[in-house]
């Protein structure tokens, strides 16, 4: 061992020298290979740290809020229809890519080795990670179609619009993400797990912001519609209100979606290395990425009335008919005791 150290950070940096009196050389570059890994800002490193496990517990709060959601939406019959099966398939998104964003930082992020040997598990990861990135985008734009073409179009038919969108939202980012996939391989940008920013990550991000600013256009359009039935007066409305569900669907929609967006509008304005606004920013972003599973799962189902209603009923059912079965339970056994001890002559009526 040479210790041919020079002077960082926090420590030393330093190169081998082999027995054969030759510098080691990265077994993948080919490149002579000094260890910097040792020249570590602790509190720099500690900081990252901490943003991490911000993500990971929004990831796992949130994996864990879209099962339960998931499981309610099919448990209960009455819950199944067009667009309950559109949330189910946006949480099933979501919960998917929240489990892989787990494994990411998981196997990947805490482990340097993995990301300097560069396997091609770490890189399929990637791959997988970001189509199902890309899904849950997409499905928040088929429930904007869905709201606003059942509105402006009242008689189209919803398990059309359902199987329109099962197709488009599952189908269209596997085309993005092979595009993505293929330029990213072709230029070779493949190297640590993919894990460094590509210029062609912008492929993946011009799909998503198209996405927001196409349910912008459609939310603008359902306040108009609305606004002008709710203006035009109770005899207009007579067979054209909105119903309640799809109102309530709406206000979900209205109040999630920019918090959806908010990461994405925040990207392009990222202080520079050591701006005071940095952590800030930091922790915005972690907290807008990892807990939006969680946003979904509580607008679209925790706080949704017919679920609500759903449980309520569904627990009523399960104490009282507990209760009753208690009752008549304890009143047969009053009744066999009264007749056991009863004499011959005596009358169990009037006992």
């Amino acid at each position: 061992f040479y210790n041919n150290s020079k002077c960082c950070i926090v420590g030393t940096a330093y190169k081998i020298c082999n027995k054969n009196a030759t510098w080691f050389k990265h077994p993948i570059s080919g490149a002579v290979w000094s260890n910097y890994t040792t020249c570590i800002n602790h509190e720099d490193y500690n900081w990252t740290q901490q943003i991490n496990t911000i993500y990971q517990t929004g990831y796992l709060v949130s994996f864990i809020a879209l099962l339960l959601s998931i499981a309610i939406l099919t448990y209960f019959k009455s819950l199944r229809c067009a667009r309950n099966t559109l949330h189910t398939h946006m949480f099933t998104s979501f919960a998917i890519n929240n489990l892989l964003w787990l494994l990411w930082y998981r196997l990947v992020v805490e482990h340097p080795s993995v990301v300097l040997h560069n396997g091609w598990w770490c890189q399929i990861l990637h791959v997988i990670l970001h189509y199902f990135l890309l899904t849950n985008y997409a499905w928040m734009l088929a429930e904007g179609f869905y709201l606003h073409t059942l509105l402006v179009f009242a008689f189209t038919s919803e398990d059309t619009l359902v199987r329109w969108s099962w197709t488009l939202a599952w189908s269209t980012p596997l085309v993005v993400i092979s595009l993505y996939t293929l330029l990213r391989t072709i230029y070779d940008h493949t190297s640590e797990c993919w894990i460094n920013e590509s210029p062609f990550t912008e492929v993946l991000v011009v799909p998503v912001c198209m996405s927001m600013a196409l349910n912008l256009v459609f939310l603008c359009n359902i306040v108009r519609v609305l606004w002008v039935k709710l203006q035009a007066g109770p005899s207009h409305l007579s067979n054209s209100t909105p119903s309640r569900t799809l109102l309530q669907a709406f206000r979900a929609t209205l109040l999630l979606l920019p918090l959806l967006g908010l990461h994405y509008l925040l990207t392009p304005f990222r202080p520079p290395k050591q701006h005071p606004w940095e952590p800030f920013y930091e922790v915005v972003s972690a907290t807008t990425s990892s807990f939006q599973g969680l946003c979904v799962a509580t607008l679209f189902c925790f706080l949704n009335g017919e679920v609500v209603a759903q449980i309520k009923r569904r627990w009523q059912f399960m104490f009282f008919r507990t209760r009753a079965n208690s009752y008549t339970a304890t009143t047969v056994s009053v009744r066999q005791f009264v007749r056991s001890t009863a004499g011959p002559g005596d009358n169990e009526d009037k006992v």
